[in-house]
């Protein structure tokens, strides 16, 4: 899915000027704020942005978003590091 939307010029050269790409800001902070309503999940996050765990754990920290995961998350998480058929 694609969304566009105008910021002002001023804005713009802000982002620019201090390398953030608002492209990819946007969908960071959509995405964030959709993790801190518990509307989607951490690993949501993880493979929307391209993310590993750890990654998603920071990027949420830069957030000041805590971290909230579920029982079900938490035991899918423990079965991928441990591998297939190790579990």
């Amino acid at each position: 899915m694609t969304i566009t939307f105008e910021i002002p010029g001023d804005i713009e050269e802000r982002l620019h000027a201090t390398g953030t790409d608002p492209n990819q800001a946007a969908k960071e902070s959509l995405l964030v704020e959709m993790y801190r309503q518990r509307r989607i999940t951490h690993h949501q996050v993880a493979q929307a942005l391209g993310l590993s765990r750890y990654e998603v754990d920071g990027l949420l920290k830069r957030y000041d978003v805590p971290l909230d995961i579920s029982i079900d998350e938490f035991h899918a998480e423990v079965a991928s590091l441990r591998g297939p058929g190790r579990g």
